[in-house]
């Protein structure tokens, strides 16, 4: 097989360079209109939460609204607040425009929503509910700090909040003096959980429960007579991913009554109707990459026991349909599954009622009171999530209730589906394969390989596109774009999960090149075109290809990325996740192991024109990340490197103009040096294509 190493074409790049310096953003748009474009996918909605009503009827739903870039004044998406009607499908807005609704549920009566918002002249994020039957949406409770988190008490007459204390009176005189200094890890405050009357807009009456260290989830049992709390050591990343808790307390008096046996990542919870379990998804140990296993743990001794411990999947969502039987919804392989397993021992470990080839991938779920029909949020292929209704008394072809975004039934969509190959050990992988929009038989297209984060992860064949994932606006534009749930994605059970642990880089890097290797193999990829690109492990996947697999890849795109693995341990807010579920070793246990799976060792060999991207404000890994790689670039090898930061961005783009200009971006870069002109790097002034005004 020829081997594409791009040096060879620099100087007829150079050639080039008068000729056509560089390709404007507005050039690349398709001129096909009835294709998917990066406009359009600035402006998708999607269904982010839903909650069915206990009558099974109706299902409220938070539907993420983005805002225009560069039109509207720029931040995250709004979300507003619908109910579709299950019978005829219909839906009604209940609270939208420039709203932030989240946290949805019904009161018992199912005469009110309640959720949270901060609206008007609040001063924190509060507790609000609002009439079934219409009218304005009134505030419940309001206390000293902004609310994360509540349950509502069987009765409706009290709740259990998550909120910070007041802020410090002295501390916050002192700030408005110009003292704002942070002592770094030491100034934090723990989140309490407060009980309240309901509804009750006061803060004074809050009485708090007597945890230990920070509060993350409150869950008040159907009964009545127990509130399971969710709590951390500190209010760290690390420890919200590696030591989450379960403790029961009870309500009236507000003590501890029992720790559940746990140790790993925690999912959701949620108690049986009679009390007397509860049912959480977590991790198997603390090795495991992934909340993903479905567990029972009685709230007499507290001890789990996995419900579904041969399961080769990973557990995304769990509800209850009756005290012996919960609903579950899980990732297998590419696809998603809703199924059904009781609590004795049953002839089969659990029970299908969605088959994949009729499910979408979940993302949310909810069961009516009675268990006789779920509601859950889902994505396929040709659209992002929305509102979906199970039957579950004859389970059949989900009912889709919502239709956010209309104008993609008008779409042409390129051909998506799930392709297996073998790594170069016999190991069998799979991914999710984009074909250009207009393939022609016989003809080689470039290729985006587009490397999933985590790793703990993995990308499902539904919704791919988005503004970081080049999917159908690239097939658009006549690129292959394929997804590789390479070793140590979810989806497969613990042990692939854990296949990468310990070997950075490896193997699971190697299974990226052999991914393209096939897809040469199978006459669908031009060896000389293939880019690759991806965020956060994504992110450290490409500057691993653009330097120490540099001959192979053509251009990357490398997002909130990892460039030195020693440097990162020392800089990042999850040390603790890094070592237990990834390296497996601590920096000072071999240093030159991790000095050599870093990429800033293997620039010298870069000849990979490399766009870097990273939001400045990045908690998880550090933007010093992605200047190391550009300062190493510059120093040591010829390849084109840009470093663009986002201020005000973390791991990921929220807001509206950032990520619109990441994605054309992103494009430009690829189109530039995978189809043309090559050499010196685009300008990096974009036409946006906005107004005049």
């Amino acid at each position: 097989m020829s081997r594409f190493t791009p040096a060879l074409l620099l100087p007829l790049a150079l050639s080039l360079a008068g000729v056509m310096l560089a390709i404007a953003p507005a050039a690349l748009q398709a001129a096909d209109t009835n294709v998917l474009t990066p406009q359009l996918v600035a402006e998708l909605k999607t269904v982010a939460e839903v909650a069915l009503s206990p009558d099974g009827t109706q299902v409220a739903f938070v539907r993420s609204v983005p805002r225009k870039p560069g039109l509207d004044e720029d931040g995250e998406a709004w979300n507003e607040l619908h109910v579709a009607r299950r019978r005829d499908r219909t839906e009604s807005a209940f609270i939208t425009g420039k709203v932030n609704v989240q946290k949805v549920s019904w009161t018992q009566d199912a005469s009110h929503l309640v959720f949270l918002s901060k609206r008007g002249d609040d001063k924190f994020k509060s507790l609000y509910r609002i009439a079934l039957g219409g009218g304005e949406a009134r505030r419940a409770l309001t206390l000293k700090n902004d609310i994360a988190d509540y349950s509502l008490s069987p009765d409706g007459a009290r709740v259990v909040t998550v909120s910070l204390p007041a802020e410090n009176e002295s501390r916050k005189k002192l700030k408005e003096k110009g003292f704002k200094q942070e002592i770094f890890e030491e100034d934090w405050e723990n989140a309490r959980a407060w009980i309240s009357r309901f509804p009750e807009d006061a803060a004074t009456n809050a009485v708090p429960l007597q945890t230990e260290g920070a509060v993350r989830q409150v869950h008040w049992s159907p009964a009545g007579d127990r509130i399971a709390v969710v709590t951390t050591p500190t209010p760290s990343v690390d420890d919200s991913l590696m030591r989450q808790q379960v403790q029961i307390f009870d309500p009236a008096t507000g003590t501890r009554l029992l720790t559940l046996d746990h140790s790993g990542k925690l999912g959701a919870l949620a108690w049986a109707p009679d009390g007397r379990h509860l049912a959480l998804i977590a991790g198997a140990d603390e090795h495991d990459p992934s909340a993903g296993r479905l567990l029972l743990a009685p709230v007499t001794d507290g001890k789990p026991r996995d419900l579904l411990p041969a399961f080769e999947g990973e557990v995304t969502h769990v509800a209850w349909r009756n005290a012996s039987t919960l609903l579950f919804a899980a990732g297998v392989g590419t696809k998603s599954m809703i199924g059904e397993v009781t609590l004795a021992a049953p002839a089969t470990p659990y029970r299908v009622l969605t088959p994949s080839d009729a499910c979408p991938i979940v993302t949310a779920l909810s069961v009516s009171r009675d268990g006789q029909s779920a509601a859950f949020a889902g994505h396929t292929a040709r659209h992002p999530a929305e509102a979906f209704a199970l039957d579950l008394t004859a389970p059949a072809q989900p009912t889709r209730l919502t239709s956010s975004d209309p104008n993609l039934a008008r779409l042409r969509f390129a051909r998506q589906e799930v392709i297996r190959h073998r790594a170069r050990d016999g190991l069998e992988l799979e991914g999710i394969l984009v074909h250009p929009l207009e393939e022609q038989p016989g003809t080689r297209y470039p290729l985006l390989l587009t490397v999933h984060g985590g790793p703990e992860a993995h990308v499902s064949d539904g919704w791919i596109t988005s503004y970081s994932n080049p999917g159908q606006v690239a097939a658009a534009r006549g690129f292959a774009v394929f997804y590789p749930n390479y070793r140590g994605s979810t989806g497969r059970g613990v042990a692939f999960s854990q296949l990468g642990q310990g070997d950075a880089a490896g193997k699971e890097f190697d299974d990226l090149v052999d991914a393209v290797d096939h897809l040469v193999a199978i006459g669908l990829v031009d060896t000389t075109k293939v880019g690759v690109t991806g965020g956060s492990y994504g992110g450290y996947a490409t500057a691993w290809c653009s330097t120490r697999y540099s001959e192979r890849f053509a251009a990357g795109v490398m997002f909130v990325g990892i460039s030195d693995k020693l440097s990162k341990v020392g800089t990042t807010d999850i040390p603790d996740e890094e070592y237990l579920v990834h390296a497996r070793k601590r920096p000072w246990d071999d240093w030159q192991f991790l000095l050599e799976r870093s990429p800033i060792y293997h620039a010298g060999n870069a000849r990979t024109p490399l766009l870097i991207l990273h939001g400045a404000d990045d908690p998880r890994v550090h933007p010093g990340q992605s200047k190391e790689m550009y300062r190493h670039l510059k120093l040591r090898s010829r390849a084109p490197v840009r470093l663009v930061l986002y201020p005000g961005e973390g791991h990921g783009n929220r807001k509206a103009a950032a990520r619109y200009d990441y994605h054309l971006r992103m494009l430009q870069w690829f189109e530039h040096y995978l189809v043309g002109p090559r050499g010196p790097m685009p300008a990096f002034d974009l036409d946006y294509g906005l107004p005049a005004n």
